[in-house]
């Protein structure tokens, strides 16, 4: 089902899935060009925890998605605010709230109003800036304005076909994901995770994938930590 939440910047689409009382699991997905590469596989996963009582939702957050604020106009702060009123939506119904960070998505939900915070292969701020800027270089070996960003200015800096704003990388060099979440990795990332599963880092192919398997791996995993913190 299509909804929407309103926040202090105007009003943004919102994904729905699974029944309308019980807990909730807002999901942020990763940022930029990952976000498209991941999102029928973060759908999936929604989908699986509807199917076991668990109700989800994807909002847009601006500069994301089919957000009408230009990408240059956004910020982690913006697209933080966004997340926490997303969330409230429901918690002003009485409903407890559950957040899913995929990748840099778990930046972004510092400031929410939830019960408990899941994250698949969090990343902090500045690994993100480091992979934009290897990307940046990558299609232009030419390029010298990729330090700028964390010294300040205004015109808007493109990377890999995203025209961001300096503010909002700058904003990377610091961002952390909130350090009390339950962190899953796949067996072939280092970092340290409380599980480890098996499966292929999505986000890293050339076109939008989806792997039903882990989808349903993680699912489960979600659905009974859920259950744990709900008992």
């Amino acid at each position: 089902m299509i909804d929407h939440y309103d926040w202090a910047g105007g009003r943004e689409a919102m994904l729905r899935f699974g029944p309308a009382a019980g807990p909730v699991v807002v999901a942020a997905p990763p940022l930029f060009e990952e976000a498209n590469r991941t999102r029928a596989f973060l759908v999936t996963i929604l989908r699986l925890l509807a199917q076991r009582g668990i109700a989800g939702a994807l909002p847009d957050l601006p500069g994301q998605g089919e957000s009408l604020v230009p990408t240059d106009r956004s910020s982690i702060l913006k697209m933080r605010d966004a997340f926490n009123f997303a969330c409230d939506k429901f918690d002003r119904e009485g409903r407890n709230c559950y957040a899913l960070g995929m990748r840099s998505g778990a930046l972004l939900d510092t400031l929410a109003p939830v019960a408990g915070r899941w994250h698949f292969a969090p990343m902090p701020g500045d690994k993100l800036l480091r992979e934009l800027k290897r990307a940046a270089i990558a299609a232009d070996p030419q390029r010298h304005d990729l330090d700028s960003p964390v010294l300040g200015g205004s015109t808007p800096i493109e990377i890999a076909g995203n025209p961001l704003a300096p503010a909002l990388l700058a904003e990377l060099v610091t961002a952390r994901p909130a350090p009390d979440a339950r962190v899953v990795r796949l067996a072939s990332d280092p970092a340290d995770a409380i599980r480890r599963v098996d499966g292929a880092p999505l986000w890293r192919r050339a076109e939008p994938d989806n792997d039903p398997a882990l989808a349903a791996l993680l699912a489960e995993d979600i659905a009974v930590w859920i259950r744990a913190c709900e008992s």
